[in-house]
């Protein structure tokens, strides 16, 4: 399911696509795949053919959230959560670092 979706990502120009294993993390997903877009409406676009794409395949998702604005749009496949940021929004909330963080550590456990 990853493969598809950065082949997908990737056949739409969407760059910087990163995949984030988070299934030890939490219970809502078991990968993040974070990928830049050029613009709000490049943004709309790859969400709209990314879930078109997935649905030709069998795979269901929901409607994407963050629209209209489209700065940061998510689209839930199940098991992989695909979001799609313009790049100034990308670097404001840097989900990599979050999720690539220790969830075990000390300080979280105390906290």
């Amino acid at each position: 399911m990853v493969d598809v979706v950065n082949n997908i990502l990737d056949d739409l120009k969407a760059e910087k696509i990163n995949t984030v294993d988070i299934h030890h993390k939490t219970s809502i997903a078991d990968y993040f795949i974070i990928a830049t877009c050029r613009s709000t409406r490049h943004t709309n676009a790859i969400a709209e053919e990314l879930i078109k794409k997935l649905k030709q395949i069998g795979i269901a998702c929901s409607n994407p959230e963050g629209r209209p604005k489209c700065d940061w749009v998510i689209v839930d496949a199940g098991s992989v959560v695909i979001h799609l940021f313009r790049s100034e929004i990308r670097k404001l909330y840097n989900l990599e670092k979050l999720w690539n963080m220790s969830f075990d550590s000390v300080e979280n456990r105390l906290a």
